[in-house]
């Protein structure tokens, strides 16, 4: 009922703010009276909009009877339907990558800033979130397009020699290695805070460590043919597996590391194979099936180093299994970094200002078609993430305070209970429950496509679609998109209830 009174009210109000007929009365041709009876044919103008609303439902709720039909677009004189199922997965490409990661980053800087609250992290984190959530998106893009697709295209391309025509691999000047390692000292220190003494022993270890690193990648030209390879992937793999851990099930559970660790040294034993894998023909049918192996394998480990609570070390070492895939494949792409660097339509020019895709690349290369993804991606997710993030931080901050300060947390604390199982059991998971209204409307928003976002960046969406409806006075496309978002709105609505119900025990109890 909601979505048909809203419907209602959007059709007749755009129906009676537009005219189609304006542009074609102010007209000088000839012919203008046969074209104002053709168009009120056909776009039924004869009819009052409170009842042309009603055959327009019709159409819709043909749906019932496998005959669903959004009538004809204006503008472009094609199916309603075919240009909203054409433009969802472009939305969903768009939008989704930013919403995770806002999600994920928002939450997690938010738990923490209220963790430290008052110290140096709580205010650097204050103080990026106004200012990221006031800057507008679109200046946000013209800056990113400078320095992150323009500048960083110049710094990527390999410098040719005069001295013998060879090709070098970009390299790290010197300004910007100091900068880079001070930034990050910066932030790893604010991150750990403490005493001043700390903080400082910190910064120092951190800028050493950064400028160390980025020496060394230089020399070895890491730049221009970027990869990890198995050491790498078992030393990132093992960090993971022992932050999962910390986050799951706490590191005094010794079943748990044992069997993320198993699962780390597997990985960089089979990395050989995951290889082959990869590069084979069948990779796709190779990959389902490993995955699934590798899924069955950590649960066997699990309850092989499990004697009690195995659901939460399987869990946790499931999670691991999927961290390590997701480095493997992060390790394939940038293994085909460099002939997708040298191939024709990318003309080591790499990170695009506009579009969606490479028409020149060709879809032969599985691993070149999804770097060529990931890269149209690169900027608008950035700018999204940038904009989004910031009310993540303030919300989850507010909401873990508010949790802190309640009875039954210093009750827990007064029992003995460690402060991670305070925080990740007790605190974290009440504070999940106001946020998973806004976590579940946004995810829902990500179909509705992002109007600015999609103009500045050349993508064609649900957002694209929703702006030539406005502008072209096209009533048929402006209700088609205003039915899908609404349905997503609905939905999103229902999934948070059902998600009180899972946070909260006392809400099923009540509505019993």
């Amino acid at each position: 009922m909601i979505l048909l009174g809203s419907s209602f009210m959007i059709y007749n109000l755009a129906a009676y703010a537009a005219d189609p007929l304006a542009d074609l009365r102010l007209s000088n041709d000839p012919a203008k009276e046969q074209q104002i009876l053709t168009l009120t044919r056909d776009l039924q103008l004869d009819v009052p909009p409170p009842l042309r609303y009603f055959l327009w439902l019709r159409g819709v709720l043909g749906v019932f009877i496998g005959q669903f039909d959004l009538g004809k677009s204006r503008a472009a004189g094609e199916p309603v339907l075919d240009l909203v199922v054409a433009a969802i997965p472009t939305s969903f490409r768009l939008v989704i990558g930013a919403t995770i990661l806002a999600i994920l980053m928002g939450v997690l800087m938010g738990v923490v800033s209220a963790l430290r609250q008052y110290s140096r992290f709580d205010y650097v984190m204050t103080f990026v979130a106004f200012l990221m959530y006031s800057l507008p998106v679109f200046w946000v893009a013209v800056l990113l397009k400078q320095y992150l697709a323009i500048g960083f295209n110049d710094f990527l391309a390999p410098k040719y020699s005069e001295l013998d025509g060879s090709m070098t691999a970009p390299t790290v000047t010197i300004p910007w290695l100091v900068g880079i390692s001070i930034i990050l000292a910066f932030a790893v220190a604010g991150i750990v805070s403490g005493t001043r003494k700390k903080v400082l022993i910190t910064f120092a270890v951190t800028s050493v460590s950064s400028a160390s690193l980025l020496t060394a990648l230089n020399a070895f030209g890491w730049f221009g043919t970027p990869g990890l390879g198995p050491v790498v992937i078992v030393g990132l793999g093992a960090t993971l597996a022992l932050g999962l851990v910390y986050i799951s099930v706490g590191l005094s559970n010794r079943s748990a590391l044992y069997a993320s660790g198993a699962m780390v040294l597997l990985a960089g034993l089979a990395y050989p194979l995951i290889q082959t894998v990869f590069d084979s023909p069948g990779r796709l049918f190779s990959f389902s099936l490993m995955l699934l192996m590798s899924g069955a394998l950590a649960v066997a480990v699990s309850y092989l180093f499990a004697k009690e609570d195995r659901r939460a070390v399987a869990r946790t070492s499931i999670l691991t299994t999927i961290a390590l895939w997701l480095l493997l494949a992060v390790d394939k792409l940038m293994q085909s970094w460099w002939p997708y660097m040298q191939h024709e339509a990318i003309n080591y020019r790499p990170v695009p200002t506009t579009g969606q895709a490479s028409p020149l690349l060709g879809t032969e290369n599985f691993w070149f078609t999804w770097l060529d993804i990931l890269l149209h991606m690169f900027l608008p997710t950035i700018a999204l993430t940038l904009i989004s993030f910031a009310g993540y931080i303030r919300f989850t901050r507010g909401a873990m305070l508010e949790v802190l300060n309640q009875d039954y947390i210093r009750t827990a604390r007064a029992k003995g209970l460690n402060e991670r199982t305070v925080i990740m059991r007790h605190a974290f998971r009440n504070t999940l429950i106001p946020i998973s209204t806004i976590i579940v409307v946004d995810i829902a928003g990500v179909i509705g496509g992002a109007i600015i976002t999609e103009r500045v960046f050349g993508w064609v969406g649900m957002g694209t679609l929703f702006n030539q409806a406005i502008s072209s006075y096209d009533l048929n496309l402006l209700m088609g998109v205003f039915l899908i978002t609404g349905f997503m709105a609905l939905t999103a609505n229902l999934v948070a209830d059902l998600m009180y119900s899972a946070l909260d025990p006392r809400i099923r109890i009540a509505g019993s």
